[in-house]
């Protein structure tokens, strides 16, 4: 008994021996995962290279799995324009903590991830997690192992394909805020800077809807309903409430409707009265608002 258990103990630790610090190297290099994590992985998997690799990305796995429930606040936005500028792609990577967004992995993952979606000119969130990166596996695997390497939960919050006669794009200095701009009736002008002041707008002023069309009925019905209320605890007639409402109700549309709010750097002008000042003709076709934490 002690004979066979002193020799198992000496395996054991000549296996232990022979992972190399070469060896805990090349599987660091292979997965970018952490030294301590290489060598545990390659001492379970007997150092077989390929049993190793698959330990870690259960180990993703397992993360990925424990954290799913966690907020996501922080994170990068990045966006990518067309060379001709018909077409934006916007990519909101989010993560835990901001220590964790300012590791290169996590922005050097981002940048991969939008590069495919411009490569394939992909279309929609869904197609992006499936589609494949340089080594033949999808998008969604090399979140799952970048989870298990950072230790945080990793989610693409946010993905926009837009495409117009001009797509304007803006990033927030803290990269945490993009806006992409579609505009339709350029008829040969470069609304560039156009895009960048009505870009910033949305930034700032957060509209819900390009115009009051666009709101949903259920946001007029509490709209008219919360003016209603305000008139009648200011001691309105009750015959007054329905008109003290709608009035409000236009004040709301102003105010959360980017072609009818006040362009932030000439309160003379409405955005919509900016466009035709700009170029007759001129008109937002869509904008998408993209904001990690917020």
């Amino acid at each position: 008994m002690g004979y066979h258990f002193f020799k198992e103990i000496k395996i054991y630790t000549n296996q232990i021996m022979a992972i190399t610090a070469q060896d805990v190297n090349k599987l660091r290099q292979m997965t970018g995962a952490g030294m301590m994590d290489c060598k545990k992985a390659l001492q379970e998997a007997d150092g077989d290279f390929d049993k190793a690799v698959d330990i870690l990305r259960k180990q993703g796995q397992k993360v990925a799995a424990k954290r799913a429930d966690n907020a996501v606040s922080e994170g990068t936005v990045v966006v990518e324009i067309s060379a001709d500028g018909t077409n934006g792609k916007l990519i909101a990577l989010a993560c835990e903590t901001e220590p964790v967004s300012n590791v290169e992995d996590f922005k050097n993952l981002a940048k991969s991830i939008l590069e495919k979606a411009v490569a394939d000119d992909i279309s929609d969130k869904e197609t992006l997690l499936a589609a494949t990166l340089a080594d033949g596996r999808p998008v969604s695997e090399h979140i799952v192992d970048l989870v298990g390497k950072l230790g945080e939960k990793l989610e693409i919050t946010a993905y926009e394909n837009v495409t117009a006669d001009q797509v304007v794009p803006y990033i927030h200095s803290n990269g945490k805020l993009g806006v992409l701009v579609a505009f339709n009736g350029v008829n040969g002008t470069d609304v560039t800077e156009l895009g960048k002041d009505v870009a910033m707008q949305i930034a700032a002023m957060k509209p819900i809807a390009l115009d009051k069309d666009e709101v949903d009925a259920a946001t007029i019905e509490r709209e008219i309903e919360v003016g209603k209320e305000q008139a009648r605890a200011e001691g309105k007639p009750e015959a007054m409430l329905e008109k003290i409402s709608q009035g409000k109700l236009q004040k709301f549309y102003k105010d959360n409707t980017l072609l009818n709010q006040e362009f932030v750097k000439d309160s003379s002008l409405t955005i919509r009265q900016l466009l035709e000042k700009t170029s007759k003709g001129l008109t937002v076709k869509s904008f998408k608002r993209v904001a990690i934490g917020g």
